[in-house]
């Protein structure tokens, strides 16, 4: 097998190729490690790689394999992290100049969880600054590129990792979404990315409580995100919220014939782009077409929903760097600083406000849920932003309509997207899989909404899609 289509093999693939022993971990990773050698200085995707020691961890896991003993869940498989996610032991910048030297004392839970089902890592992912960024861009590792259009940006705020499996430099990779930082880079580069349900995967200690922020998986095959999801969900001493019993998502996704599909093009408040529309038709088409039946609905939100979002964003932000901020206030980059700024001036009252407009949506949404199996929308209003998009310009366009208002002139970093109000909705699952590609090239995708919870559903809906549209024959040619 070429070498490229190693590094395109699913995990799946892989280590049911290593069972085998028609393939060694070895192989795979030199697979990885020379396709990212190649690829990286034109995306620029990593912050730091550990090649030497994944190939050493490489060859221990082949000695497991043939040795016959039994091998754990993601045995030899290479894994690349988000360099926003603490690892104990190894330096962790979340993207800043601030945080050029940390080193953690310990790891996020899902991040421990994947290595010690025996993923490799072998390099951490880009993350703008502090991981508040729908592109990925900072100061400290420079600008991230969209593999399909390196004048694009592959999203953000886990940018890094989708342009990694976009391009075969990794199996697997890890995100984090608190506005769509997992489904964002997933739409933008053609690939898998899945926002689990509050509490379904454990948050880290800096974060805890923290309802909007969902750590989940980016990968090329739905298979794939199942996989990662059976490893890293179920309860942890470090979060309380983390639910009990765990999921464990079926290894047989059965067909959802006969599904009532519900769909929204807009969430009743942002414009669309008009080739992100048509590709989105197309995919409803799909859902027809696997005997679905399709209705539009009107999920009646507005931009209270962005103004809740933001107040919490924003808000929890602020009250996390606080007692820093007045060292910091020059280190961080100009875009950091004004969220930072504008989360000062929120007060309790709004914060506390903002669950009532979350009980909002929620009965709106819910009745939907009534009579619907699932609901889809875009994944991003336009396939992706340009890669040096300045987050302060007022002038993007969608239809020829402003994205930003008078009053929300600092929400381009949200608002050309229809993720975030989906972190509101905490509690319900979210996928993002392919539509297609826009005439720039850049890929499109859709979101598939699940009932609180019900993980299960939404896998099925896009592993039954993923059969009738596969998408894992689009490479990005660099």
């Amino acid at each position: 097998m070429a070498t490229d289509d190693l590094c395109y093999l699913t995990a799946n693939e892989a280590i049911e190729r290593f069972r085998a022993k028609t393939l060694s971990p070895v192989e795979l990773m030199s697979a990885v490690i020379a396709r990212s050698e190649a690829v990286n200085p034109k995306v620029n995707a990593y912050t730091y790689t550990f090649y030497e020691r994944a190939l050493e961890q490489a060859q221990a896991a082949e000695q497991a394999y043939a040795s016959g003993a039994e091998t754990r869940p993601l045995e030899g498989v290479p894994v690349v992290i988000k360099d926003f996610h603490a690892l104990e032991g190894e330096i962790t910048t979340f993207g800043s100049r601030i945080f050029a030297d940390h080193v953690p004392e310990f790891s996020a839970p899902t991040v421990e969880r994947l290595l010690d089902a025996g993923a490799i890592m072998h390099a951490r992912t880009t993350t703008p600054e502090m991981a508040h960024a729908p592109h990925t861009h900072s100061e400290l590792w420079g600008i991230t590129r969209n593999p399909w259009n390196l004048e694009f940006a592959p999203g953000g705020s886990s940018g890094g990792a989708g342009a990694a499996i976009a391009t075969g430099m990794t199996t697997l990779a890890d995100g984090t979404d608190g506005g769509g930082s997992i489904r964002i880079p997933a739409g933008a580069c053609g690939i898998f990315g899945f926002k689990p349900p509050f509490g379904r995967n454990p948050t880290d200690r800096d974060h805890p409580r923290e309802s909007l922020l969902h750590y989940g998986p980016l990968t090329r095959s739905v298979a794939d995100g199942a996989l990662m999801q059976n490893v890293t969900a179920g309860p942890h001493p470090d979060d309380i919220c983390s639910l009990r019993p765990k999921l464990e998502i079926p290894e047989t996704l059965e067909p959802i014939k006969g599904w009532k599909i519900a769909y929204s093009m807009d969430l009743g408040f942002i414009e669309v782009d008009e080739e992100v529309q048509k590709n989105t038709r197309d995919a409803l088409q799909t859902f027809r077409d696997l005997g679905c039946t399709v209705e539009e609905v009107d999920v009646g939100w507005n931009l209270s929903t962005l103004d809740a979002w933001t107040v919490i964003w924003e808000g929890l932000f602020w009250a996390t760097v606080e007692p820093d901020f007045p060292r910091w206030k020059y280190e961080v980059e100009s875009f950091v600083r004004d969220i930072l700024e504008r989360g000062s001036r929120h007060s309790l009252a709004h914060f506390y406000r903002t669950n009532k407009v979350r009980g909002d949506m929620y009965r709106s949404l819910a009745a939907i849920f009534e009579t619907h199996d699932i609901l889809v929308c875009p994944t991003n209003a336009i396939p992706a932003l340009r890669a040096d998009q300045d987050l302060s310009d007022t002038s993007l366009r969608i239809n020829g309509k402003p994205v930003t208002t008078s009053n929300h002139p600092g929400d381009l970093y949200v608002q050309w997207q229809l993720n975030y109000p989906f972190n509101l909705m905490s509690e319900c699952p979210v996928a993002s899989v392919p539509s297609g590609f826009a005439s720039n090239g850049v890929p499109t995708g859709i979101q598939l909404v699940g009932r609180t919870y019900d993980d299960v559903s939404v896998f099925r809906a896009a592993a039954d899609y993923e059969r009738a549209r596969p998408w894992a024959q689009h490479r990005p040619s660099l």
